[in-house]
């Protein structure tokens, strides 16, 4: 049963990231990003106080003469963070028999191409899809053309409409992933409340600065509408 199911049924500065393998989450391992003093790090101080104080909404704003493309890399480490954890609490139970491809209900199948390994778009089982896709963020984040570290390096001029934007264009394929066909293992490990709220944070970021088309949001409509 997936997150329609269950809820039909009355249930309901930059950080550090962590890393993904098959055992456990590692430690934060993008301190030179994030640490005290930076620009990273003030920007996360404030976007946790202000989860802390008021709704969502205003958590996603920029705040006042900050970058935007800074604000968005910020972020982007955030959510990258949250699907991880997600992720491994129930990687368990994504295997290559319980889920043989990567897909959102049966309407939604989604093939993975990185230009390197996999020149062409390959069906893959959900886990493996995961894995590699946080693999190739983990690489992207890693890359200081794309995001840079030093003050007074610029992002570069597509960062918000095609670097950043396919990140959370494929980050929103887990999501759907999970509330599809793993919400229940989700709230038998008792994150339930952690993936509405990251999603829901990822939903009005994204639409906010337009870096997730309407279309394919559509795959999450119904968990958009419930939650909103």
């Amino acid at each position: 049963m997936n997150f329609l199911g269950l809820w039909a049924r009355g249930m309901t500065s930059r950080p550090g990231r962590r890393a993904m393998d098959s055992i456990a989450i590692t430690a934060p391992t993008d301190a030179g990003r994030s640490g005290a003093g930076s620009v990273q790090y003030q920007l996360r101080q404030y976007a946790e106080s202000t989860l802390g104080k008021s709704s969502l909404h205003e958590a996603v704003l920029l705040p006042e003469g900050e970058s935007l493309d800074e604000w968005v890399a910020c972020h982007i480490v955030d959510f990258y963070n949250h699907i991880n954890m997600l992720f491994m609490s129930i990687s368990h139970h994504c295997t290559d028999e319980t889920c043989p491809k990567m897909c959102a209900g049966e309407s939604y199948s989604y093939l993975w191409r990185d230009g390197v390994n996999y020149r062409e778009p390959t069906n893959l089982p959900a886990n493996v899809y995961v894995k590699l896709l946080m693999k190739w963020v983990d690489s992207q984040l890693d890359d200081t053309r794309l995001f840079p570290v030093d003050l007074g390096h610029p992002f570069p001029s597509n960062f918000r409409a095609e670097v950043a934007s396919q990140i959370l264009r494929r980050m929103l394929r887990v999501y759907a992933h999970l509330y599809w066909h793993h919400y229940p293992q989700i709230c038998q490990v008792g994150l339930a409340t952690m993936l509405n709220t990251s999603f829901t944070h990822f939903t009005l970021f994204v639409t906010k600065y337009k870096m997730v088309s309407d279309a394919e949001l559509q795959v999450v409509k119904d968990v958009i509408k419930i939650l909103a």
